[in-house]
């Protein structure tokens, strides 16, 4: 019996199995760190509204540091005002993009009675 041959098959076997999951490793701390990056964002622009900055200084101070964060603000029926922070990831790994979608949008939100 060769067990070389029997080592490099197995190997062979496990070794896209191995990658598969490094790389979903990878990218789910790619999202919870960006998600943590956005409730950190969110922070300090809830910081800035109860600072009675304007809405306008608020996105241009988000989009200033961050260039791709987005950064959407509604009032409804003058009660409360919902801040929204969005952020689009790529997703590398193969079969994880095909579950999650290859631009998977992560997505931060806040809701504050209006003052």
């Amino acid at each position: 019996m060769n067990k070389k041959g029997q080592a490099l098959v197995e190997f062979v076997i496990i070794l896209p199995v191995f990658v598969m999951l490094l790389l979903c490793g990878i990218d789910i701390g790619k999202i919870m760190y960006n998600q943590n990056n956005l409730e950190s964002i969110m922070d300090e622009v809830v910081t800035d509204y109860e600072s009675n900055k304007s809405y306008d200084e608020i996105t241009k101070k988000v989009s200033l540091n961050n260039k791709d964060v987005e950064l959407k603000v509604s009032n409804s029926n003058n009660e409360y005002v919902v801040f929204k922070l969005e952020k689009q990831l790529d997703i590398i790994t193969p079969g994880l993009n095909l579950i999650l979608g290859s631009d998977y949008k992560i997505e931060v939100d806040r809701v504050i009675p209006y003052e």
